[in-house]
């Protein structure tokens, strides 16, 4: 069975601490999943669609920093439903990158992990951009 080592949700919300660990999972899933623009358009992509494209081990590479961020999000007090959807999320996108090219495609608009940290702020009710 497996033990949570966090605070509570209303002890951590306030905390100066958490506000930084987040900020600093909000920079990296934006470098993972928006970190770039496709010329003449909205759209972004981040490393998470480049590597996701090499044929062998990419999408295996990928799951590590995606995991980090829910790891690091149960490390912080959230809660089981929200890190079920977090690793829902992770699955999504892991099995729809099996596809080659449109998983890729699907990869870039679904951003997994921005989902995950905006998930992660509504847990402490932290001002959130809208969801991917």
């Amino acid at each position: 069975m497996i033990t949570s080592y966090a605070p509570t949700a209303a002890h951590a919300a306030g905390s100066h601490d958490i506000r930084q660990e987040v900020a600093r999972l909000r920079r990296l899933a934006t470098l993972l999943d928006a970190a770039f623009r496709i010329p003449g358009t909205k759209a972004r992509w981040g490393l998470d669609t480049l590597i996701g494209l090499l044929p062998i081990g990419g999408t295996a590479l990928m799951l590590l920093p995606s995991l980090y961020i829910v790891w690091k999000s149960w490390r912080l007090g959230v809660g089981r439903p929200t890190l079920v959807r977090m690793l829902a999320n992770v699955v999504v996108e892991a099995a729809a990158d099996l596809v080659p090219v449109l998983g890729d495609v699907f990869d870039t608009a679904f951003k997994a992990d921005l989902r995950n940290v905006t998930l992660l702020e509504q847990h402490f009710g932290l001002t959130t951009p809208e969801m991917p």
